[in-house]
Parts: structure tokens; C-alpha cells; sequence
């Protein structure tokens, strides 16, 4: 006698919430030169972090360089958004659908000089970048990449 047994599958669908302003940056500088600029025209203090690492099962891993500057009120992220490391993958980036921009700037809890409008301005103006643009990052389809 032979016994058939059912498994069910369970998915677990988790919704992230962004709370924080991302700009798109394009810019073919490197890293620590564009961490300088915005240090010099924002008067921040960017530093260098250990790298962000995202494990894809099947894929490898992705490693992205990573600079924070953070205070009790604000909090700015420069991540450079293609993998410094080789991948298999024909999209190594942190966001797949901004492939376009190299580097993605996450500004939290901005205002004044740095509120959104302000900041895209002072962006622009850097010669270091060629473009940028705001984005909501809720609209992006790989959002969880950067619940750092």
C-alpha cells in the first residue's frame, strides 16, 4: 500500500516601506571622489563602510561599495549601484530597474538646504555628476535591496 503525501506551500509576502528620499546619480567617478565632492559641497563627512553584500542563492553574490554619513536628525547613503565584484548575472546592480545611474544617494529625514528640491539642485551643480534625478523609492520593484 502506498501512501501519497501533500505538502502545502507556503509564501511569505513581506512589504517594505521606504521612509527616506533617493536620487539617481550619473556620475563616472570614481567612489571616494564622488564621496569628496559631496562632502565638500554638502558639508558632510561621508565615510566608507564595509561593503553591502547581497547572497543570491542560485546567483552568487553581489557587493556593493558603501558610504554613510548619519546624525540624530539626518542620514545620507552613497551606494554605487553595479557590483564591484564579477557576477553571472546580465543585471549585477543593487537596482536593477535605475541600471542607468551608478551610484544611488538615500537621504533620510532631509530639510532645508538638504530637503529634496534643495539637495537635486545641489546635486546637479557638482561637477562630478552629469545627471541625477529623485525617485520614489517605493515605486522600485527591488525596494528590499536597500533595507540596509
Amino acid at each position: 500500500m502506498l501512501l501519497a503525501a501533500t505538502m502545502k506551500t507556503f509564501t511569505l509576502d513581506v512589504e517594505y516601506e521606504c521612509d527616506f528620499a533617493l536620487f539617481g546619480l550619473v556620475s563616472s567617478t570614481r567612489d571616494y571622489t564622488l564621496a569628496w565632492a559631496l562632502n565638500r559641497a554638502l558639508r558632510l563627512r561621508l565615510v566608507k563602510q564595509p561593503e553591502l553584500l547581497l547572497n543570491l542563492l542560485s546567483h552568487g553574490r553581489l557587493v556593493f561599495t558603501h558610504y554613510l554619513y548619519a546624525t540624530e536628525t539626518l542620514t545620507f547613503r552613497l551606494l554605487r549601484n553595479r557590483s564591484i565584484a564579477p557576477s553571472t548575472l546580465k543585471k549585477p546592480f543593487l537596482a536593477p530597474d535605475m541600471k542607468e545611474y551608478d551610484y544611488l544617494l538615500a537621504v533620510s529625514n532631509g530639510s532645508g538646504a538638504l530637503a529634496d528640491d534643495a539637495l537635486l539642485q545641489q546635486l546637479m551643480a557638482l561637477d562630478v555628476v552629469q545627471y541625477a534625478c529623485q525617485f520614489d523609492p517605493n515605486s522600485l520593484k527591488y525596494k528590499e535591496n536597500f533595507t540596509i
